[in-house]
């Protein structure tokens, strides 16, 4: 069963407590680095100018580029809840990882191997929503198995669909 996490852009306001949340959760608050990170993406001219906010962090790719491109095999899969993890012991902070990786994931700390983003697994096990997630006040961030975020967005769309058909 894979797990994670959904963004509805439509919600996120870019108050940045996903960000904050991560920090506290990962003991990052003298780095000033998290996991996460909160984009602004602005869209049109004006006067029908918007400024949207895509909140990321790592996603735990099916077919992640860093499993197969690190040369001592650090990075793993945990296969119960398809997440990408790091065996810190292994890493030799080649930055081979960072490198192959589309979304900036892999995070390098001066002085330190590196590290990522672990979905909060420790909340995980325990029953709990990732940090991130339950820190959102306008519930942008989601979180659930692959097949129940899928099966909410796609009522979502089936939804908005309708409304704009008119036939809801």
């Amino acid at each position: 069963m894979s797990y994670a996490i959904s963004l509805d852009i439509s919600r996120c306001s870019g108050c940045m407590s996903c960000v904050l949340a991560c920090m506290d959760q990962n003991d990052m608050a003298e780095s000033g680095l998290s996991f996460r990170h909160v984009t602004k993406m602005e869209t049109g001219a004006y006067p029908f100018a918007r400024i949207s906010f895509i909140s990321l962090s790592c996603f735990h790719c099916t077919d992640a580029p860093c499993l197969y491109a690190c040369p001592k095999k650090a990075l793993f899969r945990n296969d119960a809840l398809g997440v990408v993890e790091i065996n810190p012991e292994r890493c030799i902070g080649c930055h081979v990882c960072a490198m192959v990786c589309p979304f900036g994931a892999p995070r390098f700390f001066p002085g330190e191997k590196m590290q990522k983003c672990n979905l909060c697994i420790d909340r995980i096990i325990g029953g709990k929503e990732p940090a991130c997630v339950r820190t959102c006040p306008t519930r942008a961030l989601g979180f659930g198995t692959l097949t129940t975020l899928s099966l909410k967005k796609a009522d979502k769309a089936a939804l908005k669909i309708l409304k704009l058909s008119g036939t809801e």
